[in-house]
């Protein structure tokens, strides 16, 4: 092994050793051109797999931020709602929207 005697952390016990982690280690040991030629992730890899590692996941942006508010409301208005399912949030933003354009024309 040609780095630290053992692994960061590393504290021996009952369950295994050092030397159990070093007999089922399959990994070469990486040569100095091997470190030497190392590119930071994306470098070198074929552009659609580059740019799935950069993505993040989760809902895509929206292009109005939402701002938060504190609202009172009758709970069975609330309860309505949230009978209608996951999304209602959504469907009373809906709404809302909807009614702040009746007033608007009004």
């Amino acid at each position: 092994m040609n780095g630290p005697e053992r692994a960061p952390g590393y504290t021996p016990n009952a369950a295994y050793s050092q030397d159990d982690w070093d007999e089922v280690c399959d990994n070469p040991e990486l040569t100095e051109a091997e470190l030497a030629g190392l590119q930071p992730g994306g470098t070198g890899l074929p552009s659609f797999l580059a740019t799935a590692m950069l993505k993040r996941g989760g809902r895509p942006r929206s292009p109005s931020k939402r701002v938060p508010v504190s609202l009172r409301i009758d709970p069975d208005v609330l309860s309505a709602f949230k009978e209608t399912g996951p999304g209602w949030q959504t469907r009373m933003n809906e709404a809302l929207a909807e009614a702040a354009k009746k007033l608007r024309a009004a």
